[in-house]
């Protein structure tokens, strides 16, 4: 089996963020063959076009995380119905300047957590129009919006939650195949 690199963007900066608790554990429910290294964006000024003629060192590892990557998963929260400004701020930078998006045709995937009833449905709902404007090729299915409750995934990444772990486990497995599946219709050497 192919192995492949995803990059993962977590969308709270908060250390305490119960998406990341839902990062950690995705990266060890994970099949052996993805390999996940978080792509940091909390230092990036806000974007403007006044960069896009000498993109800061910040800006350049952004589109270098990304490029590394062979595909990319966003594990994010809700804020105000959307997803938090940083991200968006992240994907303004990896997409410019124009005719450099770092996400065209690069696989994506979201999924978030939320104590509130209906997970983050409306964030990844906006994030998915987002990707789809940048050509970025998305798993729809399965969708996953997660309630978390107090205990539900430990510091260290483990679901209390049989059913949970298992969708969980079923998610990122999907997930992997879908990767499959589009670098057999587009290669992976077209892609940048």
């Amino acid at each position: 089996m192919t192995t492949f690199k995803v990059g993962y963007f977590v969308g709270s900066l908060s250390t305490n963020s119960i998406n990341r608790l839902l990062a950690t554990a995705l990266v060890k429910l994970a099949p052996h063959n993805l390999q996940f290294t978080e792509i940091p964006y909390k230092d990036l000024p806000l974007y403007n076009s006044d960069f896009d003629a000498d993109y800061p060192p910040v800006g350049r590892a952004l589109k270098d995380a990304i490029a590394a990557s062979d595909a990319v998963l966003f594990v994010t929260p809700e804020y105000n119905r959307s997803i938090p400004g940083g991200l968006k701020n992240a994907i303004d930078w990896a997409s410019r300047p124009w005719g450099t998006n770092s996400f065209r045709r690069k696989p994506s995937a979201t999924i978030g957590t939320s104590p509130g009833a209906i997970g983050t449905a409306i964030a990844q709902q906006h994030l998915r129009s987002l990707l789809s404007f940048c050509n970025s090729p998305q798993m729809n299915a399965i969708e996953a919006y997660i309630q978390f409750k107090p205990g539900l995934i430990t510091n260290t990444g483990e679901v209390t939650d049989p059913s949970v772990e298992e969708f969980l486990r079923n998610y990122v497995t999907e997930f992997y195949a879908f990767i499959e599946r589009v670098y057999m219709a587009i290669p992976r050497e077209t892609i940048g």
